[in-house]
Formats: structure tokens, sequence, C-alpha cells
């Protein structure tokens, strides 16, 4: 038996910063960007992701520091930074990331595309043919919709959205009333596509594209006629845009929203990049115009808006250069002609996207929909996505009479708008919709279907680790789990309860809520592996996630790992516990995956003496997800299905040598690596499995 020292388990070193956690995680992402082993225009891909990753990070995170720090607040996490260190250390790290980005466009993907004939024209490169072509572009697409604006005492800076494509310009000379201010912005309106392809008649290469920015930066004179450009250059300001809705207060939730989305794009600036050949006096004085300081100021060496690349992904038809399509499969029993009601009540059904399809989950309620037998619909929506065969089977319900019910989240961030218009398009139908609790975001996954079979109702759920999203289906890894088990069923239905309704419906006999039972119920199975470990029994943890940042959790990982336990943890994000310190988290184990598919799926595995507990959930180990959101953990219980999400989810992963990073002490990751030995890939092992 092993007793453990006494040590102080909330010092501030042994934990990670949330902030740095998170860019160590997008410089992961990144490293994809310059893997030569992954196809070249998912190189591409990869980098614009790390942009936009990088946008969202500064529209939240950094925006919510800087609040925090103009209001001198001493607010601080575990680690004890408090926001002015926090954002020091953040500007050094990320100035380091963006240079990184752009010297993996220019370095290592421009002259790879170049090699395959995609070029990325500049346009002193253009030919004669490439120029009268441009031009005509510029006259017939362009002119008519950009909007100079001189600055004079009568055109004040304008507003500038939120990530907008900006240029300012210095002129000379004055113009027909005598006027000359030196300087004018010009934004390109939202609507011009960033990427253009030249067409074949002047293309001197299989795909030849040129970027909006240098094709308003060739053409600038012409905005400005009579008058000498000295300099044009690109910036792109980044601003808060994180909604706070004050629920308490009344009034409609979604008007309230609605009217927040409006403001979002002039909210206070956060971040400025300007392009790196922009003479420095230009540069402060953007910079003083947002109220921004030096730190807060990002050359680039290539396009502002670096994520707009990903427009080229779909125009050049290269599979060689992507990865291999793949379709996903479909178990036996849930083919197309299979009634999935009589399927579902022989025994429950589980689905492992994307290796196998999403599409049972859209079959389920377009029967639904038609099934006179079927009383009752319930779902819950926090990303759907546009066209969504998901809403329109909800609504194809509501028109056949069913009880349609949809709990939708209308605070899904950057999917406010969609999910409006989606509660709008349900609402018009006759379905009920509600927008969950005041105070918490609704982020459970479930599917609860009433059904008349004979004199008895029978009640279907499905309960998912992943979004009703058919898209994203096809990207992330998430489990589903379709049952008619009684208890399970009824727990659902009380959830619901819960969202729609107000009163205390009892206590859940199989589902972990959050916020009311899932955190302590995490600490106990913790607790109870420490004990067994401390009685010298078996004891192991395993846990998949999408960032780890609640303390008290990570303290009874760390007891548990001073008492013995082997703890393996798979975070493909933020984690902000230290593995390997000697005597505290020597036993602890953070790899992260990342791959062609981000790995989106919850699991929690427990020994627990050899009688182990598995549960698939919506749900990380985050304050927000366990107080502040309604999540579900809901167990896996057949034999076989446990075994297969064991090895499937968490096993297959532990073993992989290629994809995953590995997390050091000091918060660094370390590739793994085959070594002499075979080199084994998780994703592509399951994808070889389900689809050949």
């Amino acid at each position: 038996m092993r007793t453990p020292t006494s040590v102080n388990l909330k010092n501030s070193k042994l934990y990670l910063n949330r902030e740095l956690s998170w860019l160590e995680f997008n410089r992961r992402v990144l490293a994809q960007a310059r893997d030569p082993g992954v196809p070249l225009l998912e190189r591409l891909f990869y980098l614009c992701v790390a942009s936009s990753n990088m946008d969202e990070f500064f529209e939240i995170r950094v925006a919510g520091l800087k609040q925090q720090a103009d209001y001198d607040s001493t607010a601080h996490g575990p680690d004890l930074l408090n926001p002015a260190e926090q954002l020091q250390r953040i500007s050094t790290v990320a100035h380091a990331l963006v240079d990184e980005q752009y010297a993996i466009l220019n370095d290592a993907l421009m002259p790879a595309l170049a090699r395959e004939g995609i070029q990325i024209l500049l346009s002193k490169t253009w030919t004669k043919k490439q120029n009268d072509w441009i031009k005509s572009y510029f006259n017939r697409e362009l002119l008519p919709v950009l909007s100079p604006v001189s600055l004079d005492p009568a055109h004040p800076f304008p507003q500038v959205l939120n990530k907008s494509l900006n240029f300012i310009i210095s002129l000379e000379g004055k113009d027909a009333f005598g006027r000359n201010s030196g300087l004018a912005i010009v934004q390109a309106p939202r609507a011009l596509p960033r990427v253009v392809q030249l067409p074949a008649s002047c293309a001197t290469h299989p795909h030849d594209f040129v970027m909006l920015s240098s094709i308003i930066f060739h053409h600038a004179r012409d905005l400005f006629p009579g008058m000498r450009v000295i300099g044009c250059y690109q910036f792109r300001v980044t601003r808060n845009a994180d909604l706070t809705v004050q629920e308490d207060e009344g009034g409609d939730l979604m008007h309230m929203i609605e009217g927040k989305l409006t403001t979002r794009r002039f909210a206070s600036a956060v971040r400025l990049e300007v392009q790196a050949d922009c003479p420095l006096d230009l540069a402060s004085y953007l910079m003083n115009k947002f109220d921004l300081h030096e730190n807060d100021v990002y050359l680039v060496g290539g396009p502002v808006n670096l994520s707009r690349m990903m427009a080229i992904l779909p125009m050049v038809k290269r599979p060689d250069l992507k990865f291999p399509v793949f379709e996903p499969a479909v178990t036996a029993k849930l083919k197309d002609d299979a009634n999935l009601f009589e399927v579902i009540r022989k025994g429950d059904v589980l689905l492992h996207q994307p290796f196998q399809s999403f599409f049972p989950v859209v079959e389920l309620l377009q029967q639904a929909a038609l099934d006179p037998d079927v009383l009752v619909i319930k779902q819950t929506l926090y990303r759907t996505g546009n066209d969504s065969s998901i809403v329109d089977a909800l609504v194809k319900a509501a028109h056949e009479g069913k009880e349609v019910t949809v709990v939708i989240e209308l605070r899904a961030r950057f999917d406010e708008e969609e999910n409006i218009e989606v509660a709008n398009e349900l609402q018009e139908a006759g379905a009920h919709v509600s927008y969950g609790v005041v105070g918490h975001k609704t982020h459970a996954k479930m599917i609860l279907i009433v059904r008349r079979e004979g004199r008895q109702l029978k009640r279907y759920v499905h309960l998912g680790t992943g979004n009703y999203h058919a898209r994203t289906a096809r990207q992330y890894t998430d489990f589903g789990l379709f049952s008619t088990d009684l208890a399970l069923t009824e727990d659902v239905q009380k959830v619901f309860q819960q969202l729609t309704a107000m009163g205390k419906p009892g206590k859940l006999k199989k589902i972990l809520q959050a916020p009311f039972t899932l955190h302590k119920a995490l600490l106990e199975k913790i607790e109870r592996e420490t004990v067994n470990a401390g009685k010298g029994r078996p004891a192991r943890i395993i846990a998949k996630l999408n960032a780890l940042t609640e303390p008290s959790l990570i303290e009874a990982l760390y007891r548990a790992s001073k008492a013995g336990v082997r703890i393996d943890l798979i975070v493909r994000g933020t984690c902000c516990l230290r593995p390997g310190i000697k005597g505290i988290s020597e036993n602890i184990h953070v790899r992260s995956i990342i791959g062609r598919f981000l790995e989106h799926s919850r699991l929690y595995y427990f020994h627990n003496n050899g009688e182990f507990e598995l549960y698939a959930s919506s749900a990380d180990w985050m304050e927000r997800n366990l107080f502040r959101r309604v999540e579900t953990a809901f167990p896996i219980e057949d034999r076989r299905m446990k075994q297969k999400v064991l090895q499937e989810g968490l096993l297959d992963y532990l073993a992989d040598n290629t994809q995953s990073w590995i997390l050091q002490s000091d918060g660094s990751y370390k590739r793994s690596t085959p070594g002499n030995g075979k080199a084994r890939t998780a994703q592509t092992a399951l994808l070889k499995q389900y689809t050949g």
C-alpha cells in the first residue's frame, strides 16, 4: 500500500495557463501545414484553419483578458497569472506563431503549389493578357462597389468592420476641389471574393489565382484619378466578438441576441494586422485610431485575411493533392430500407463517426416524421449548419401534426444568426421552440421520440457526443447511441422537462448531468480509483476530452496519480494539468491527437476494480461545461459496445505513434515517432477497418 505524501496541490506551479496551452494546440495544427507527409492542399487547409483559430482566440479569449486588464482586474486562474501578465505572454507566443504561419506560406506552400501548377500570382508577374483581363475585372466587378474615403475634416476615419480587408493609402496632389488630405481608406466589401481564378484564356498554369488584395493594390490609382498614389497597404482589425446578454433582465432572448449581433461588427479592437512593409508612421497612425498598443500590432508577410485562401481548395480539382475520398460505412442492420424503430427496439445501436455514417440519425427523424404512430419528437440543437436535413425532418414532422419540441441554443458562438433562422423556421412550421435555461447553455445532444405501440407508449432516444450537423459529422470523431432502455429514455425525458418547463423532475438513474451531478460523480469515480490503488488493487483512468481546465478535477487526478493510479488523458486542445512531475503526476500521461479528423468525442473510462465503467459525453472537463451548461454523460453498458468504444475511442489512440503529441511538464508538446517500431495511426486504421 502506498501512502501519498502531503503536497500542496493548489500550488500555482502545478498548473499550465489556459491561454498559453491553447496557443500550443494551435501550434500543433500549424505543424500539419508544414508536414510534407500531409497532402499539399490539405496543408493549405491546415494553414487556413490555424489562422481562423487565431482569429477566434483574439475575438474571445484575448478580448476578455483585455476587458479585465482595462479594469485593473487581478483575477487569475490556478496558475496565478493576472490578465496583464497573460496578455504579455500571449503577445510573445502569438507573434512567433503568426511569423511561422507566413513563413510556411511563403517558403513551403507557395513553392510547392507552384510546382503542381497552382500559382498565386503577384502583380509584378502578370503577363499583358493577365493585366488586361484583371483590369477589365476591376472596372466591371470592383470599381462600382468600392468606396474610397479620403481622410479630412469632412470625412472622418470610417468604421471598420471586424476582420474585414482594408487598405490605407498615402496620396500626393490635389483633387478637383483643391483637397489633399494625404491619406485615404479603402474597404473591400465582404461580398467580394478574396481569391479570383484567372480564366484559361489568360492563365499560364493549370490553376492561376490572384488575391483580391493584389488587384486593389495594383489599381489603387484608378480610385483616385489625378492623384499620385505613394503607398497602398493592407490592414485588418480584429474586434471583441463575445456576446454578453443579460438574460435576467427579461425580454425575448432572440431579440436581445439579434441586437448584439449588430454591435459585434464594431466592438472594441483587440488586434491590428498590417502589411509588413507598411511604413512605421502609417502603422502607428492605425494603431492609435484603434486605441491599441505595440503588442497588439502584427506585421504580416502576405494576405492579412489568410484564412480566406481556403477558397482555393474547391476550385482545384486535384484529388491526388487531398486526402483520399471515403464513404462512411453503414451498419448492415441500418440499411436504407430498414425500419429503424424495429432495429432499435431489438437492441442498442452504436455509431462511430465519421467512420460510420451519420445518416441513420437523419433517417430516424425522417421515418418518425411520416410514421402515424409517432406522437412526439424532442431534440436539442446546438449547431446544425445551412440547409440542414435534420431541421427539414423536424419541419416535416410538425407539418404532419406531431408534437415537435426543439431546444435551440441561440448562444452557440458564431452560429447565433444561423440558429435564429432555424428557430424562426421551426416556429413557422408549428414546432414548440425554447432556448433552454437562463444562465446555462444547452450543450447536451439528445433526441427523444415517443411512439404508440399497441396499448403502450414507447420511448426511443439518440444520445451523442457531437452536434446534429451533417457536414461536421464527416469531419469530427464522435459516438452516438440509439436506445430504448427504460431507465435511459426516462432520464432523457426528465432532462427535456427541465429544459422546457420548471420544477424538479427527480433524480436521474443512469445519465450524469451538468450542472447537477456530473462534476460530483467524476470526483467520486476518481476517488474510487484512488482508494483502490491505495489498497493495492489495479486502478486506471482514461479520459478523452477536448479540454481539461477545471481545478478540482485536476487536483483529484494529482491525488490519484500520487496513490499509484495509472492515468492516460487524450486531450485535443487546452490542458492545464502538468504531467510527469515526480511524486505528483508521474503516473499521468497526456497526449493530443491532431490528424485528418477533428477529435471531438468525450469518453470517460474508470477501471472500477475490473468492472469497468465507460461514459460518452457532450462535456469537457472545464468549468463552463460542468457548472454553466446543460450537459449529459451517458453510460455504454452493452458488453460488446463497451469493448468497442474502449478499443476504438481510447486504446487505439493510446497506441498512435504518428499523429500523437505528448505533453511535457513545461507545457510544450513533443510529437511521437514510430522509431524502429511499426507506425500506428488511429484514424487511418479506423478508416481502413470501416471503409477499406
